[in-house]
């Protein structure tokens, strides 16, 4: 059998979806359960302990499909990315209902009630799914419980047209490796992220995103071949060209999102690791 990707494919030796049996060898099939992320965020990591490596982090409302619970952890795969991995069960639940909307700003709290002064519940994070079901003044009422500030929402097809400038608003976030919300992130999780906002749902990782986001241009080194919005990849890192020189990328060098000449960034990374960039990709436009 010709191997598939364990990162978006859920099958170990003991265990894997029904939906592979003839694909791939496992002991035991099983359909999944279908539930709802309902934690502002939840990490996403490769084996079932609290500091195995993060992976990719879910976002509050993103529905996954179960196919294990054991010693509360759940090995799953996210419907939004087809990401596979472990989070802890307690920060499932039933969904709550088709979502409304999702969050359009770097983040925003959750309230017990509709009133600002009252500690809140949560913190959600950009592309958090939201199903709202009732208004008072300036809040919306989630299914799942709590108020989040009605400005902060948008409907499900109000998406924005460029993803430059969705990148350019986490400015000085922390890198984190794994990470896709303004707390920290890395450089495919802003990639990630910003593309979503302007309704397009892209791969996890650098190398998924090469290979499937837009369509690849010709890319010699003259900058004036580039537009803005191009995502610039490198083996294992990626950024998005600006305009005039200016890249922004999650990195670990700064190790925050940060802005900087594409030539600059391209040489650090000739000298440090021997790689120069690989392709060049334009996404599709909105």
């Amino acid at each position: 059998m010709t191997a598939l990707d364990p990162r978006i494919n859920p099958y170990r030796a003991d265990l894997a979806a029904a939906r592979l049996r003839g694909q791939v060898s496992a002991a035991r099939f099983v359909s999944g359960t279908q539930k709802a992320v309902l934690k502002g965020s939840t990490p996403l990591r490769r084996t079932p302990e609290i500091n195995a490596a993060l992976d990719t982090e879910l976002l509050f409302g993103e529905l996954v499909t179960v196919y294990e619970e054991r010693a509360g952890w759940a090995w799953l795969q996210s419907e939004t990315d087809d990401y596979v991995g472990y989070t802890e069960s307690v920060a499932l639940g039933d969904p709550p209902g088709p979502a409304t909307h999702s969050l359009a700003v770097l983040r925003s709290y959750v309230f017990p009630e509709p009133d600002l002064k009252i500690p809140p519940l949560d913190l959600l994070s950009m592309g958090a799914s939201v199903v709202v079901v009732g208004e008072d003044g300036a809040y919306s009422q989630m299914a799942s419980g709590g108020w989040v500030y009605s400005r902060h929402l948008a409907k499900l097809d109000d998406v924005e047209a460029d993803h430059v400038e969705i990148a350019l608003r986490f400015m000085g976030t922390p890198y984190l490796w794994g990470g896709k919300t303004s707390i920290g992130l890395d450089c495919s999780g802003l990639i990630q992220v910003a593309l979503a906002r302007c309704g397009q749902a892209v791969p996890r990782d650098t190398d998924m995103q090469e290979a499937a986001i837009g369509a690849a241009i010709t890319y010699t080194g003259d900058n004036a071949e580039l537009q803005r919005g191009d995502l610039v990849f490198w083996p294992g890192h990626a950024g998005i060209w600006i305009d005039a020189n200016r890249f922004v990328h999650a990195n670990a060098t700064d190790m925050m999102v940060a802005v900087a000449p594409l030539s600059h960034v391209a040489a650090y990374i000739e000298d440090a690791t021997g790689d120069r960039i690989s392709s060049v990709r334009r996404p599709s436009a909105s």
